[in-house]
């Protein structure tokens, strides 16, 4: 099995879109009444949910002009949000073809087939021509990416000049070992967290100016909170959640990944930087 083969191995749960329209039936929804507020919780797929992703992509100052590129989109929360929140185009790609079919299945029930298209690809070899796409960002993706190099010079290739990149990631920031399993992966051999300082690096070699660096750790941690005040005045995981996205092994993967927060070994990050 290929490092790739084994990625979208972890990531496809198998009968997702049936367990999406179930826990829509468990809220009284269809196909046909769904709204994005009420698929937040499974479709935000990274640490603080909607609110991370409104905030990163706030900072993108993301416009209706903009054609925008969704790196490692899963089943295209972020893409939708951005193209109903700031009215921009949004192209979508992501390894998974279970993620991208359950997601264009999701454009198609909120209408938003015209505006966003998700599409199964490597993200090392990007299906799209060069400088097309104004702006760029990934959310909690370079944890399975070994060569962040090699998708960086990807990601500077389809960005027109002066194209900003926005990386919301999950980064080590201490030296001891993780714990497995963790949402993005299985074992450690398929998981490649590494310090934001490689990313610096690895983007300006690719051709990108990079700018301030923002830990989100403190904004984690209070999720976490939340999360858990939430798990505990419930009675079972909820109609709609990451559950059917993580499977069986979900309650293993969040408490390993939220006790590493906490340790001190891993927070998530967000960089921006510019194509020059």
């Amino acid at each position: 099995m290929t490092d790739f083969q084994r990625i979208e191995h972890h990531y496809a749960p198998g009968g997702l879109i049936d367990g999406i329209r179930q826990g829509l039936g468990r809220l009284g929804l269809t196909s046909e009444t769904v709204t994005p507020e009420a698929l937040a919780p499974v479709e935000e797929f990274h640490i603080g949910g909607r609110a991370a992703t409104q905030a990163f992509l706030d900072s993108l100052a993301l416009g209706p002009e903009d054609r925008v590129l969704d790196i490692g989109c899963g089943i295209g929360g972020a893409s939708r949000f951005a193209a109903l929140t700031y009215g921009c185009r949004v192209s979508g790609v992501d390894l998974t073809r279970e993620f991208v079919d359950a997601g264009n299945q999701i454009n198609a029930w909120l209408g938003l087939s015209d505006k966003v298209g998700l599409s199964q690809g490597n993200v090392l070899s990007l299906p799209h021509k060069d400088a097309q796409f104004d702006k760029a960002f990934m959310m909690h993706v370079g944890m399975n990416i070994a060569s962040k190099a090699a998708l960086f010079r990807e990601v500077h290739r389809v960005l027109k000049p002066g194209g900003i990149f926005g990386i919301y990631d999950i980064m080590k920031t201490g030296p001891e070992a993780l714990t497995f399993p963790m949402p993005w992966a299985s074992e450690p051999e398929s998981s490649a967290v590494v310090p934001s300082a490689e990313y610096v690096r690895d983007l300006g070699a690719a051709g990108f100016e990079v700018g301030a660096e923002l830990s989100r750790r403190d904004f984690a941690l209070e999720f976490f909170e939340r999360i858990a005040a939430a798990a505990a005045a419930a009675d079972g995981p909820p109609p709609l959640g990451l559950h059917l996205l993580m499977g069986a092994q979900a309650p293993d993967k969040l408490r390993n990944m939220i006790g590493c927060v906490r340790a001190g070994l891993i927070a998530p990050v967000e960089l921006m930087a510019r194509k020059v």
